[in-house]
C-alpha cells in the first residue's frame, strides 16, 4: 500500500485533514493486543473488581506472616496490571478520535477503576511502614518469593515520613479523578473544542490550520507565513486566556494540596522525592544554563546575521538557517534512515526496532479529532504504542526517533522485569528516547553529502540543544516561580503567567529578539506543565543522551551492551544509580556543561562554515 501523504489525495478523496476511517489500517495501531475486543475489556473490569473485594481479607494483617504480606503484594501486582491495560486501552482509544462520545466514556470509565484501586490499595503502604524493619528483613529470610519485593519494601520505608494514616492515604487517593480535571479539561479545550482558522501558504492558497500543522508553518521559508500561523495560534489561545489561566492555576493549587498533605516544604520537593532527586540537581540545571545564556544570545545574533532580519521576531526561531536537504521524506524512508542510524546499538536493538516498525505499534497519521502531538505508551505485558502525527518533515523522522527510543525503552525493561518494577523513573524516562535522537542525527552528519547538508544538520543540533535544554530550562524556571507563587499565598493571574513568561523569554533570548505580546500567551499551550516539574528532566535527559550516545560511538559494543541493561533495569534501583552505572553521573554538573560545550562547538563549526 503506497505511504499516505497529509496535504494531498487520500484514495481519491477530497484534500485535508482525513477522518479515522480514512487512514488505511496499516498506519494504524493494533490495540486488539491488548484486548480482542470490548467483551474482554468488560472481563477484565470484572477482575479487578473481584481482586478489589478480596482486598479486605489483607486489611490490618500484613504483619502477621510473610506469606499473607506475598499474597497482597501479588494481588495488588494483578489488579495493577489489569489497570494499566484498562486504562490504556480506553484512553488511547479515545484518543483516535477526540470526538467519538463512547469511547470518552471509556476514557471515564478506566480513572475511575484506576482510582478505586487506588483507594483499595491505599492502606497497604501505611501497614507496612507500620512494621518494624527487623519484621520486614525477617520475612524476607522466610519467604523466597518476596525476594523480588525487596527493592521496592525498600524504598516505601525511605518514604516513610511522607506517607499517612490508611485513612488519610485513602481520602488522598479518592481525590485523585478530582485531581486529574484541569488536565482533562485542557486536552478537551485544545484538543477536541478550540478550532483555528485557516491561513495562506506560501502560493496564497487557503489551507487548513492545526496546533500540529503550526510547527510545519514555523519553518516555512516564506515570513509571512510564518507571521501568519504564529498571529493565528496565540490569538486563539488567547481567546480562553482566562479559561486556561484557571485550569493552570487549579493544577498548581492541586500540586500544593498534596505537598502539603504530606508534609513537603515545596511542590518541588514533593515531586522530586518519589524518584530521590535531591532538589539541588533541579537548581544546578538552571544556574548552570543561566551561566551560558551568552551562547544563546549569540545563536540568535546569528539567525538574525543569517536570516538578514534585525530584529529576529519569536516566529523566526524555528525556521531553519539551511533549506532542508530532503523536503518530503516518506515513512517508509524514515524508518530505513533511523534503522540504519540506530545501528550502533547492536543486533538485539535492531531486531526489536524492526519488530516495532512492523507489529501494530504505531499509529501513523494525523486525522480528525486526533490527539495532538506524540508519546508512546503501552501497558505490561503487552508491547508498547506509539502515537505519531507524522508530516513527511525531517522533524517528524526524529519524532519517531525519539517515540520509539522510548517505546524500546519500554519493551526491555518489560521483558526483564516484573511488572512491580516495570515503570521508569520519570528522571530517566527522556533519555533512551534523546539517545536515538544524537545517534541518529551523528549518522546522518557523517553521511551528509555536501556543505548546505551539513550546515542543515548542525542547525538542526543547536536546535536541539536550543530547545530542549535551554528552553525547557525555561520552562523549568516559570514552573518554579508560580508554584511559589501560590507556596507563598498568592493568586497569580492570566496577566501575572503573561508577564512572568515574557521576561523569562527576555532573558534567555537577548536583545536581538524583537519580543512581542503574542508569545506572552505561550505558557497556556504548554500540556507538560499539568504535570509539575517534569519538564527540567527533558535537559537532563537530554544531557545524560549526549553523554551515552558518545560513549556507544567511541566504544562500541561494551557501551552498547552497558545501554542495553541500563534499559532492561526499569525501576529497579534508584534512579541516580541506574544512570550512574550506565556511565552518567547526573549528581555532577559535567553532563549538561558538556552538551552546552558542544553547543558552542556546533555554533563554531557553523560559523566557519557560513564563510
Amino acid at each position: 500500500m503506497r505511504p499516505l501523504k497529509m496535504n494531498t489525495e487520500l484514495e481519491g478523496e477530497p484534500k485535508g485533514i482525513p477522518e479515522r476511517d480514512e487512514v488505511p489500517p496499516s498506519f494504524q495501531w493494533r490495540l486488539e493486543d491488548l484486548f480482542p475486543g470490548m467483551d474482554e475489556w468488560e472481563d477484565a473490569i470484572k477482575e479487578v473488581r473481584d481482586l478489589l473485594a478480596g482486598m479486605d481479607k489483607f486489611r490490618g494483617r500484613l504483619s502477621e506472616s510473610p506469606e499473607i504480606l506475598l499474597e497482597c503484594l501479588g494481588s495488588c501486582d494483578r489488579a495493577g496490571e489489569l489497570t494499566s491495560r484498562i486504562y490504556a486501552y480506553a484512553h488511547m482509544k479515545s484518543h483516535e478520535d477526540t470526538r467519538n462520545s463512547f469511547n470518552q466514556s471509556l476514557s471515564a470509565r478506566a480513572t475511575s477503576l484506576a482510582v478505586e484501586v487506588s483507594s483499595s490499595q491505599a492502606f497497604v503502604t501505611p501497614e507496612i511502614l507500620e512494621m518494624p524493619e527487623e519484621t520486614i528483613n525477617a520475612f524476607m529470610e522466610k519467604d523466597p518469593g518476596l525476594g523480588i519485593y525487596r527493592f521496592f519494601l525498600d524504598e516505601i520505608l525511605r518514604r516513610r515520613g511522607h506517607v499517612l494514616s490508611p485513612r488519610e492515604e485513602a481520602l488522598l487517593a479518592s481525590s485523585g479523578e478530582m485531581a486529574q480535571a484541569p488536565e482533562n479539561i485542557f486536552s478537551m479545550l485544545t484538543n477536541a473544542d478550540m478550532i483555528f482558522p485557516p491561513i495562506r501558504d506560501e502560493n496564497m492558497k487557503e489551507t487548513p490550520f492545526s496546533e500540529e500543522r503550526f510547527g510545519t508553518f514555523l519553518q516555512s521559508g516564506d515570513r509571512r507565513v510564518r507571521e501568519d500561523a504564529y498571529n493565528n495560534l496565540y490569538k486563539t489561545y488567547g481567546n480562553f486566556r482566562n479559561t486556561l489561566s484557571a485550569s493552570l492555576n487549579a493544577v498548581v493549587r492541586s500540586a500544593l494540596f498534596f505537598s502539603r498533605a504530606r508534609g513537603f516544604g515545596s511542590d518541588l520537593e514533593s515531586a522530586l522525592h518519589g524518584d530521590d532527586i535531591p532538589p539541588s540537581v533541579y537548581s544546578s540545571l538552571m544556574e548552570g544554563v543561566r551561566e551560558r545564556l551568552d551562547l544563546l544570545h549569540r545563536y540568535v545574533k546569528l539567525r538574525g546575521r543569517v536570516l538578514g532580519l534585525s530584529p529576529v521576531r519569536m516566529y523566526d526561531l524555528y525556521v531553519p538557517l539551511v533549506p532542508e536537504h530532503s523536503k518530503d521524506i516518506s515513512y517508509d524512508e524514515a524508518r530505513e534512515m533511523i534503522l540504519e542510524g540506530l545501528k550502533p546499538m547492536g543486533p538485539g536493538y535492531i531486531s526489536a526496532l524492526k519488530h516495532g516498525f512492523s507489529g501494530g505499534w504505531i499509529d501513523v497519521y494525523e486525522n480528525r479529532g486526533k490527539r495532538g502531538g506524540a508519546y508512546s505508551w503501552g501497558a505490561y505485558p503487552v508491547h508498547p504504542y506509539v502515537l505519531l502525527n507524522y508530516n513527511n518533515r525531517i522533524r517528524d523522522v526524529f519524532t519517531v526517533a525519539h517515540e520509539m527510543g522510548h517505546a524500546l525503552h519500554k519493551y526491555f525493561t518489560d521483558r526483564n522485569q516484573p511488572y512491580v518494577y516495570a515503570g521508569h523513573s520519570i528522571f530517566i524516562a527522556e533519555v533512551a528516547s534523546t539517545t536515538n535522537e544524537a545517534l541518529l542525527l551523528d549518522h546522518l552528519l557523517s553521511s551528509a553529502s555536501d556543505r548546505r547538508e551539513r550546515m542543515f544538520l548542525l542547525n538542526y543540533r543547536l536546535e536541539q540543544i536550543r530547545t530542549t535544554v535551554f528552553r525547557q530550562t525555561m520552562f523549568a524556571e516559570f514552573e518554579r516561580t508560580v508554584h511559589g507563587m501560590v507556596e507563598n499565598g498568592g493568586a497569580p493571574t492570566a496577566d501575572d503567567f503573561c508577564k512572568i513568561w515574557g521576561e523569562l523569554n527576555g532573558s534567555y533570548y537577548g536583545s536581538h529578539v524583537g519580543l512581542d505580546r503574542e508569545i506572552e500567551m505561550e505558557w497556556s499551550r504548554i500540556p507538560h506543565f499539568y504535570s509539575p516539574f517534569y519538564v527540567y528532566q527533558y535537559a537532563t535527559g537530554y544531557s545524560a543522551a549526549t553523554a551515552l550516545s558518545r560513549s556507544i560511538l567511541e566504544e562500541g559494543a561494551p557501551a552498547a551492551e552497558r545501554y542495553i541493561r541500563f534499559l532492561e533495569r526499569g525501576r529497579s534501583a534508584p534512579a541516580i544509580e541506574v544512570l550512574k552505572d550506565a556511565g552518567v553521573d547526573m549528581t555532577r554538573p559535567e553532563p549538561v556543561m558538556k552538551t552546552l560545550d558542544l553547543f558552542a562547538s556546533t555554533l563554531d563549526e557553523f560559523e566557519a562554515l557560513l564563510t
